[in-house]
């Protein structure tokens, strides 16, 4: 595996090792042997526990491999603390963590903790200065969170809501089969911009397709979905537009099975741990999701293996790929792992992905980097495809979108220290 300098830095030469010592050459090995610790804050406990414990030991095996060799010459280390996927409770993981003096956290499920944790960082930050943290999103996706509250001491590594809704409503343009859509999403803030970014898209792209239904349902705490899709079957909806995560979605998808519900399903999380498992082999064709990756990206074959060996589980949280690589990338630029300084060089840092080249956008700290549209389909190639979740089933590429097709603009008024 390999972690490429930033662009800044960056030679012909594409392997870590030389890319290194090239680095080591202009003095950027300041911080050489120091231990860098990330505050992992998600939930360990709860409905959504299978989802927080498949991305710790991600970014565990992620940390894992950078410490071998990266540009900064640096150690990570991953500390977890359980938020119980909680805004209040982390808060409290937040502030344990600050007091350890942990300088990075990292968070991704659920965008009310997101919230809560840059709230919280900013007074942090401006009541404490020369002990600042840096919040790496890795998965919270509320579009509000890199715009009317962007913040310079957050950085987002998924694609928000309005990126991947912008790449899945051009991809359902072009299907003509698509004519009543049912939404059904979690009540919170994410579930809520599904909706909205679903319907201002569908205006502009596809008049014709009218809103059969629409639903909210609390979240991580439905276990009988089979009322809701009584309404979508009553609907006559010919497809589903769903956000839902984690149990939300796998049991959402169980029940549509068991009712022999026979829709097709656009998702964002269908890819998500445990998900692909409840889908099973009832709905080839039906499931698709929008994501910033698929499992079948040749670029992603080692990463998958060293990690399914490792863990027995897939690699599913592909953001995480990008979160240290950038965070050490980052490190190398500055020549230092001072947090002001190491967010100040991350603004703008292009560096090479499985996926191409990515970028963090000055202007609000958003990933901007390609989406793809992928279909449960049954495994044709089992050399070449991966058996996700050993279910004998695969996600096909059905569209990737380059950066410029899913990026949307931002009002981000960032206030920068000076």
């Amino acid at each position: 595996m390999k972690f490429d300098p930033p662009r800044q830095f960056t030679t012909p030469c594409k392997l870590a090792a030389a890319a290194a010592l090239s680095l080591l050459s202009l003095g950027v090995h300041a911080q050489k042997g120091e231990t860098v610790k990330i505050g992992w804050i998600d939930p360990l406990s709860g409905p959504f526990a299978n989802i927080g414990q498949n991305s710790l030991r991600t970014f565990q095996f992620v940390a894992d491999e950078l410490n071998k060799s990266n540009p900064a010459g640096v150690k990570i280390e991953v500390v977890a603390f359980d938020n119980k996927a909680s805004p209040q409770e982390s808060l409290t993981v937040l502030k344990a963590a600050i007091d350890q003096g942990i300088r990075y956290v990292t968070q991704g499920n659920g965008s009310g903790a997101a919230g809560a944790i840059i709230d919280a960082i900013n007074k942090h930050n401006e009541r404490n200065p020369g002990s600042e943290v840096v919040f790496f999103n890795n998965a919270a996706v509320d579009p509000d969170l890199t715009n009317t509250k962007c913040s310079f001491w957050h950085f987002r590594f998924d694609a928000d809501t309005s990126m991947k809704m912008e790449a899945l409503t051009s991809y359902m343009k072009d299907e003509k089969a698509v004519k009543k859509v049912f939404l059904i999403n979690q009540n919170y803030a994410h579930g809520h911009q599904v909706a909205k970014y679903f319907k201002e898209a569908l205006a502009r792209k596809r008049p014709d397709v009218t809103i059969a239904g629409e639903d909210l349902h609390p979240i991580g705490s439905v276990r009988d979905f089979a009322p809701y899709i009584a309404k979508i079957k009553q609907s006559g909806a010919d497809s589903v537009v769903t956000g839902n995560w984690g149990t939300d979605l796998s049991l959402l998808v169980k029940a549509a099975k068991d009712s022999g519900l026979d829709v097709n399903f656009y998702t964002y999380y269908a890819g998500a741990n445990g998900t692909p498992t409840a889908i099973g082999n009832s709905m080839e064709g039906k499931v698709k999701f929008v994501y910033i990756g698929h499992p079948n990206i040749p670029s992603l074959a080692k990463w998958e293996a060293d990690f399914k060996a490792k863990t027995k589980e897939d690699l599913s949280l592909l953001s995480t790929l990008h979160v240290l690589p950038a965070l050490v990338n980052g490190m190398a630029k500055a020549k230092s792992t001072d947090p002001v300084k190491v967010a100040k060089a991350m603004e703008g840092l292009e560096f090479k992905s499985f996926s191409g080249d990515v970028t963090i956008r000055a202007t609000d700290h958003q990933l901007q980097q390609p989406l793809y549209i992928a279909t449960w389909t049954k495994l044709s190639d089992p050399k070449k495809q991966i058996n996700v979740e050993g279910t004998g089933f695969t996600w096909v590429e059905n569209k990737k979108f380059e950066p410029y097709v899913s990026s949307t603009p931002t009002s981000c008024q960032m206030k920068r220290p000076s």
